[in-house]
């Protein structure tokens, strides 16, 4: 059922985008005709708008993935660098976060670890929104920041790097067997502000699974209990993201292509300074508005790559869907 709602979304949005075309076209040919100038502007904003609108519904036809439709889980990890580091990872957090608000799409935070003085470690964001993991999985990789660093007293520049990994939330109709022998499972006291809502329980759950190394953890909820089902939901969408990873290799490998997968790969930078500038080092998009960006406007580059990613060429200017 949910697939059949999407394709009768699909199917009216082109019939109502063709229909509305014709009028518009039809109005232009009148206003030509009788030469009014007022009409004339009226239907090219109409056309405008129109065109707009078909560009969401072909970027819309890139989400076609098999879990591209699905919520998603946002891992975010400091780089080596210390208080630099954390301060841009926690810029990637409330990057993300201001993202999701523009679209509309739920958050919650599943797990954080406070960093030395300023910034986090680490962060586990779930987003939940339509095609929420088709959009974020162009964000995996390693970001870059280049800023005149506020935690230098003489002011120098500095270059800090923070990674992205994202995977998909996977329904209980994919089997995926986690066997209790392949789990480590560690308890501690969750992290807080301490006072009258410490916790002062061992709550908070981490999973490793060992034959791959993945870790898992969760301290959200008060109950250890919930904390492991979330842990376990969490692993199994790694191990999923590690399968479509596999095939994503074997068919960029029979193709002849080279696709980046994973970790390990710098996609984006972030200069602050001594110019201001953010380019997508995949598919060259660049913005002169290194704030707008980091306030959430993100989807000039996710649709670039997702075109990038499926061998189309990313169109010189793609406009702001948010």
């Amino acid at each position: 059922m949910r697939e059949r709602q999407k394709l009768d979304a699909s199917l009216s949005g082109v019939r109502s985008l063709e229909s509305e075309l014709a009028d518009a076209l039809g109005l232009l040919e009148l206003a030509e005709a009788d030469s009014d100038a007022a009409m004339t502007r009226e239907s090219e904003q109409l056309i405008g708008a129109l065109r707009s609108r078909a560009e969401q519904l072909r970027l819309a036809s890139m989400l076609s993935g098999e879990a591209d439709a699905n919520d998603t889980y946002l891992d975010i990890h400091a780089g080596a660098g210390g208080t630099e580091s954390q301060d841009w990872a926690e810029m990637l957090e409330r990057m993300y976060m201001r993202w999701a608000e523009r679209k509309g799409f739920k958050l919650q935070l599943i797990e954080e670890s406070a960093g030395e003085g300023a910034g986090i470690k680490s962060a586990t964001l779930l987003v939940k929104g339509e095609n929420a993991y088709g959009w974020l999985k162009t964000e995996a990789g390693v970001h870059r920041l280049v800023r005149i660093s506020p935690f230098d007293a003489n002011a120098r520049r500095h270059t800090s790097f923070a990674s992205v990994t994202v995977f998909p939330v996977i329904d209980q109709t994919i089997e995926i067997d986690i066997p209790d022998k392949d789990l480590r499972v560690d308890t501690y006291r969750s992290s807080g502000a301490g006072g009258q809502h410490v916790n002062k329980t061992d709550s908070a759950v981490r999973f490793t699974h060992l034959p791959t190394g993945i870790v898992v953890s969760c301290q959200t909820e008060r109950s250890q209990h919930q904390n492991r089902a979330i842990c376990r939901d969490m692993l199994r969408s790694r191990l999923y993201e590690i399968e479509l990873e596999k095939k994503q290799a074997e068919t960029a490998a029979h193709i002849g292509q080279k696709t980046d997968i994973g970790w390990g790969h710098q996609i984006r930078s972030y200069v602050l300074q001594p110019y201001q500038l953010v380019k997508d080092l995949r598919t060259g998009v660049e913005s002169r508005a290194p704030q707008d960006v980091l306030d959430g406007n993100l989807d000039p580059f996710m649709a670039a790559a997702l075109a990038h990613a499926i061998g189309g060429k990313p169109r010189e200017a793609v406009p702001d869907l948010g």
